[in-house]
């Protein structure tokens, strides 16, 4: 916000955005001590990070779902997102609903807090189960039954298409032959089941790999922050930075 000499560009001297680089730095490097061992300079970094996240989110709640979806279409419907004509009368049920929820803070009603967590759980898990069933299981069950040497608009057979899918199907069979415990594994059940077991470690490992690179991802965009934004804050320049052309 400006002030009475215009706007607020720096701090004692520096700019902000140069107190920010340093901050951000001094951070990545207190979270990276952990390496060393745990340690109090580590401590203070997680509970800055875990104390800001909670503030922003609860600032973001209020904001966002209190403000804009509660009290604006219910008090002050000419500035509500779109404006209303009048009053939303039915989100006093769900505001009502919410006002439980701090019910926990007073022992001798806390079980007023039951209902509202009760018709969130129930709104979730009615909103989540047929998006699970219809990703989860109508996809991959739609996936097994593909034809195995499908054809193209011309006629031709796509032999790479229905190797994927000889080879999805292989798949889907043998672990669920690991999964079957009715019948002992042995004999062709064994083999099946042996077969799952490696398509198994296969997924599991693609999963772990994926895991793997997102944190190696970010690991090395601060490794570039670090090197590129704030080592030239103090002198030391190496170089072009990762974007230049």
């Amino acid at each position: 916000m400006p002030g009475p000499t215009g706007p607020i560009t720096g701090i004692l001297g520096l700019s902000t955005e140069i107190i920010g680089i340093w901050v951000a730095a001094l951070l990545t490097l207190a979270i990276y001590s952990f390496l060393y061992g745990d340690n109090p300079v580590y401590k203070v970094a997680e509970h800055i990070f875990v104390g800001i996240s909670a503030a922003y989110g609860a600032a973001l709640t209020y904001h966002l779902v209190i403000i804009r979806r509660l009290f604006d279409p219910l008090f002050r419907p000419d500035l509500a997102q779109p404006p209303l004509d009048a009053p939303k009368i039915s989100l006093i049920i769900p505001g009502l609903l919410g006002l439980l929820i701090f019910s926990r803070f007073i022992p001798r009603y806390d079980w007023l807090s039951r209902w509202p967590i009760a018709f969130i759980m129930g709104l979730y898990a009615g909103l989540s189960i047929p998006r699970v069933i219809q990703t989860n299981i109508l996809k991959q069950m739609q996936a097994t039954i593909a034809p195995v040497l499908p054809v193209d608009a011309g006629g031709q057979y796509l032999l790479f298409s229905g190797f994927e899918n000889l080879l999805l199907i292989v798949g889907v069979v043998c672990t669920l032959a690991y999964f079957y415990f009715s019948l002992p594994h042995r004999g062709v059940m064994g083999g099946l089941s042996r077969v799952g077991i490696w398509f198994l470690m296969i997924g599991f490992g693609a999963g772990f790999g994926n895991t793997v690179m997102a944190r190696i991802s970010l690991l090395i965009g601060r490794i570039q922050f670090l090197l590129y934004e704030w080592l030239p804050t103090i002198g030391i320049h190496l170089g072009a930075g990762p974007g230049a052309g």
